[in-house]
């Protein structure tokens, strides 16, 4: 990136706002899962899921300039496209506790409505995340980043350790005992919420654990923590912001974790970069909150997000990219995997479908996390033209979410580049 531009944007946007890479890419354009800088060399795309059927989409694009050039108003009028949207979106859910929805511009704006939800439904203010979790930026919201496991006992948010096999709670049990051990975290979660006077309202958890760095999840825990919540008369919220729309290769990240959502939230994918994010529920959930609030969003509900949402619904079911996810997302761990014993920094390799977590490790037989390495591979992939992150509570889990066009060939190229960067580091 040119100096004057980055002093430019220090000016125009303060510095510290963040930016990627020890060396910041300047990007002009974007192609599929392709991304270009000014001199015309090609990067792949492995990170963004915002525009999860591609860069610059011809069918969202013409969606875009069609309902721009046609109509666009806020919410207080009758219009066809916002109905069938929201009608799709729920079809999509296999449980019929999913049937109607309030639309929002941003995954934060979403999570906010849901934990109010919760808290209207039930009458109660506690609510459960796990302690590796980020679910956005708002000043609710924001109180669930990252919570210490020490609360104060009055506390209304609580968080339990995200539950893993990896680094688990209980050092040497075996995975159900593992599972009973997390579970028994989340029991005295609630317990203190309604010993503390305020009660329990919800536990609301990425569905895949996606901010915690992918972890593989004790079998049953997501099942089980969700008939625990039921069960002590709270919600179950699942964030698929990350999750959602095809990227596991399910249409939702709790068909593949478990979960069982009262509440779903959906997000950045759903406009392909038009700002469109989701809060659904049941009609009685969502009724209940509009009867106690006055909220309103002038541009959500909108025709526009309505044509931009339903383009992107009908491409992943037109393509068919829940196969290709699964399958190219499946040949990809796969080949990672089977590269981890060549190179001892590798701890572990996880993920479903296109969204795969690699985790960094110091050689010291400790998996002590390093996130130095993590910051060395994503720097020395996009000097080789491959665009990922370091991600994951310790910053150390090479993170690779690419848009879900992403072909077998990328995937293949992209190995390639990884071997030439661990020959790199190695030699």
């Amino acid at each position: 990136m040119p100096q004057t531009l980055l002093a430019r944007r220090n000016a125009a946007l303060g510095a510290g706002t963040p930016l990627f890479y020890a060396h910041p890419l300047h990007l002009v354009r974007g192609d599929g899962a392709y991304l270009f800088d000014p001199q015309g060399r090609r990067y792949t795309d492995m990170y963004n899921n915002v525009p999860c059927v591609g860069h610059a989409n011809a069918a969202v694009v013409a969606a875009m300039t069609k309902a721009q050039s046609t109509l666009n108003v806020h919410s207080r009028y009758l219009h066809e496209d916002i109905v069938a949207f929201c009608e799709r979106l729920t079809g999509l859910h296999k449980t019929a506790k999913i049937e109607s929805v309030i639309v929002s511009c941003s995954g934060t704006e979403a999570i906010e409505v849901a934990l109010r939800m919760a808290r209207f439904a039930t009458g109660k203010q506690g609510i459960i995340c796990s302690d590796g979790t980020y679910h956005g930026n708002s000043e609710l919201v924001s109180k669930l980043t990252r919570l210490s496991l020490n609360q104060d006992s009055t506390s209304e948010v609580r968080a339990i350790p995200f539950p893993e096999t990896y680094r688990p709670l209980l050092e040497g049990a075996s995975e159900a005992e593992l599972c009973e051990a997390y579970l028994a975290r989340l029991a005295a979660a609630i317990d203190a919420h309604n010993r503390a006077g305020h009660g329990f309202a919800a536990f609301i958890a990425c569905s895949i654990l996606a901010n915690e760095g992918l972890p593989n999840i004790p079998a049953g825990f997501m099942e089980k923590a969700s008939a625990m919540v039921h069960a002590a008369g709270g919600l179950v919220i699942s964030d698929e912001v990350q999750a959602g729309y095809a990227r596991t290769g399910q249409w939702w990240g709790y068909d593949v974790s478990g979960l069982k959502p009262d509440i779903v939230v959906t997000g950045k994918p759903m406009g392909n970069g038009l700002p469109l994010a989701a809060t659904a529920a049941s009609r009685e959930l969502v009724e209940t909150f509009r009867a106690k609030t006055r909220y309103f969003n002038t541009f959500a509900s909108s025709p526009l997000q309505a044509a931009v949402g339903l383009a992107v619904i009908n491409y992943i079911e037109d393509q068919n990219l829940l196969h290709s996810v699964a399958t190219i997302g499946a040949n990809l761990k796969s080949g990672l995997q089977s590269r981890a014993p060549a190179w001892s920094a590798i701890g572990d390799v996880r993920g479903t479908g296109l969204f795969i977590g690699v985790e960094l490790i110091k050689d010291d037989g400790h998996k002590t996390p390093d996130p130095d390495c993590a910051i060395d591979v994503i720097n020395r992939l996009k000097d080789k033209g491959f665009l990922t992150s370091n991600a994951g509570i310790f910053r150390n889990t090479v993170k690779i979410r690419p848009p879900l066009v992403f072909q077998q060939h990328d995937a293949d190229a992209f190995l390639a580049a990884w071997d030439e960067m661990v020959h790199d580091i190695t030699h």
